[in-house]
């Protein structure tokens, strides 16, 4: 099983608290064979635009290729005034393409595929986030499994906090290591 996970931290130096999330969910995922690849958005060329292929050249295509050839789509963002982050926005903005495809009768390239998403925050807004993104999983033929998704909220992911991967990771490992188990099962009994 493959999974792709596309990276939506703004940050293109250093560690962000998103990352050691997904870092940490990774652990569970290899628990489950699921070998990973995560796509760190902020550090390729993605255009603006609504087609899998622009008029100028940039990563969207071998971005897309690698999500047509794994069974799991994983959306990683940090929350940022209630709403996913930029990075990611670009990327929902080049899958519409999906979408056209099946308003036109085709069938979704992305059919079968399993959903889930991996948010972190310091206040409110995973609720919000993880049904934008559920309904645009469902509507360009991603499926959701239960428990696909892994929400942190916490004082410690404030913008200007000093936390330490350490201390991350030791915060994940004490109060989701249930939640990181449970969505690594379900992804990986959702693909079988």
């Amino acid at each position: 099983m493959k999974a792709i996970i596309l990276l939506g931290t703004l940050k293109k130096k250093g560690r962000s608290n998103t990352e050691t999330l997904v870092e940490f969910l990774g652990t569970y995922l290899e628990k489950q064979n699921i070998e990973y690849e995560v796509i760190k958005l902020a550090d390729h060329h993605i255009v603006p635009g609504t087609y899998t292929h622009m008029d100028v050249k940039d990563d969207w295509p071998s971005i897309y290729q690698k999500i047509t050839e794994a069974q799991i789509l994983l959306f990683a963002t940090p929350l940022w005034w209630n709403s996913h982050s930029s990075e990611l926005q670009r990327c929902i903005e080049r899958l519409d393409e999906v979408y056209d495809k099946i308003l036109a009768g085709e069938d979704s390239p992305l059919d079968g595929k399993i959903g889930g998403v991996v948010i972190t925050g310091d206040s409110d807004g995973v609720e919000h986030v993880t049904g934008n993104i559920a309904n645009f999983f469902c509507s360009i033929g991603v499926t959701l499994s239960p428990y696909s998704s892994l929400g942190v909220i916490w004082e410690g992911h404030a913008k200007g906090t000093k936390k330490t991967k350490t201390q991350l990771l030791n915060y994940y490992h004490r109060n989701y290591a249930k939640d990181a188990k449970s969505m690594a099962e379900s992804l990986a009994k959702a693909v079988k």
